[in-house]
């Protein structure tokens, strides 16, 4: 009987009919037989759609972790440059020389374009010297001592507008270097 019952769950519908028109077994086995079979492909199917979905739910997960960290890594550089324009902003404000009483034009470029500063005789000379520089702050210029334009251009190297001179010398200048340039040159 146990035989029949196995032969049934394995067998497909003609031969279960077979069985049944010789008189193996009776329709209640073939029934139970087939209802066995039917459970155990659903259970498969219902398995198999759980193991898929579980996947899926993992995947979702590390995409939506994935799109987290970008996320968060876009939030902290935006925090760190917010960070560094306040730090910029607060040695340019603290450290600039007052040049509120200045008279003499500074001619620079910026930009590809010729500006134009006033400042007091002594700031005058010291951009000359290289001992102080230029630097942008919202759309305004300010003047700092080197020491301080360098730590500037740590934090944003576009800030500062005119650098000290460099000490290497190139062809075109060593050509020139009997003609010296007075200090007094206003361009």
């Amino acid at each position: 009987m146990e035989r029949v019952n196995t032969a049934f769950q394995t067998m497909g519908n003609a031969l279960q009919e077979q069985l049944l028109k010789a008189r193996v077994a009776n329709k209640q086995q073939a029934q139970q037989a087939n209802s066995q079979r039917r459970k155990k492909q659903k259970r498969g199917a219902v398995q198999q759609s759980l193991e898929s979905s579980t996947e899926q739910v993992k995947q979702q997960q590390a995409e939506k972790l994935a799109r987290d960290r970008e996320l968060n890594r876009l939030k902290q550089a935006e925090l760190k440059e917010k960070a560094d324009l306040a730090q910029l902003r607060q040695l340019i404000q603290v450290n600039r020389l007052k040049r509120d009483d200045g008279e003499k034009p500074y001619n620079f470029i910026d930009e590809k374009r010729v500006r134009k500063i006033y400042v007091t005789e002594t700031i005058f000379s010291q951009l000359g010297a290289g001992m102080a520089s230029i630097v942008k702050l919202d759309e305004r210029y300010e003047v700092v001592l080197m020491a301080i334009a360098e730590k500037i251009a740590e934090v944003d190297c576009h800030a500062v507008i005119n650098r000290a001179p460099s000490t290497e010398k190139s062809a075109e200048e060593e050509e020139y270097a009997e003609y010296p340039i007075p200090d007094d040159l206003i361009w």
